[in-house]
């Protein structure tokens, strides 16, 4: 049973970490582009049409968050598919015992 644990834990733990960093990096940008667009600080720091590139930058944030999820089931799926035999044949050996 520890070893059909680990072996679960090895098929989740890479699609489990793209999607937190992926989404992480997602949420960060998609916050940026609001932030050009609902303060002055694209004004402080020199972009001359804030409100578009924040816009712009906020929709490229939003498009991957989107993609996150779906990328992670991709991910998932191919571990699975990976490992697939070995599981099937510890838990055939978890349920005979």
């Amino acid at each position: 049973l520890d070893a059909l644990r680990a072996l679960d834990t090895k098929v989740k733990r890479p699609a489990n970490m793209f999607a937190y960093i992926f989404g992480s990096v997602s949420a960060i940008i998609m916050g940026a582009g609001m932030s050009l667009v609902m303060t002055d600080i694209g004004a402080e720091i020199g972009i001359a049409e804030p409100m578009v590139s924040g816009i712009i930058v906020g929709v490229i944030g939003m498009l991957m968050v989107i993609a996150n999820y779906p990328i992670y089931k991709r991910i998932l799926s191919s571990r699975r598919k990976k490992y697939a035999d070995k599981i099937i044949e510890l838990s055939d050996k978890v349920k005979n015992e």
